[in-house]
């Protein structure tokens, strides 16, 4: 169990991560390959979601990520590009993706989680306020 930790991304990659419990675990898991300190998922998760109000946690990855927002360390999933199932795994990496031997789950979602989208321009969009979305989907 990694508890208490920090991850700061640039460009999608780790630049520096700390942690009360478990750091060296974080650190050898972004340290496995090129690709392994690479950002490859994150998704939303309103924290209504009907996981999240069983109020459980099940200690496994498949149930907990359907109850909270989350991000991945390691591999993404070529199929959200589009064409990137047919994708050679260098296609994938020049398209943007990565390949890597390991993706681990982090749950970051609570009720008190907002989250913002950022425009090229600047410019922001509230997504999320309080761990639900901001407007209608």
């Amino acid at each position: 169990m990694i508890e208490d930790f920090s991850v700061r991304f640039e460009r999608g990659r780790v630049v520096s991560l700390s942690a009360a419990r478990g750091e060296a675990v974080l650190r050898q898991m972004v340290d496995t390959d090129e690709a392994a300190g690479r950002l490859g998922e994150v998704a939303l998760v309103p924290h209504s979601s009907p996981i999240a109000a069983s109020g459980r946690l099940f200690y496994n990855t498949l149930f907990d990520e359907n109850a909270a927002s989350h991000v991945a360390l390691g591999s993404a999933y070529k199929f959200t590009l589009t064409g990137g199932e047919a994708m050679t795994d260098d296609e994938f990496a020049q398209a943007g993706g990565n390949k890597s031997a390991i993706h681990v789950d982090f749950m970051i979602g609570s009720a008190a989680l907002d989250v913002d989208g950022v425009f090229d321009d600047g410019r922001t969009e509230p997504l999320m306020r309080q761990g639900e979305w901001a407007q209608d989907v």
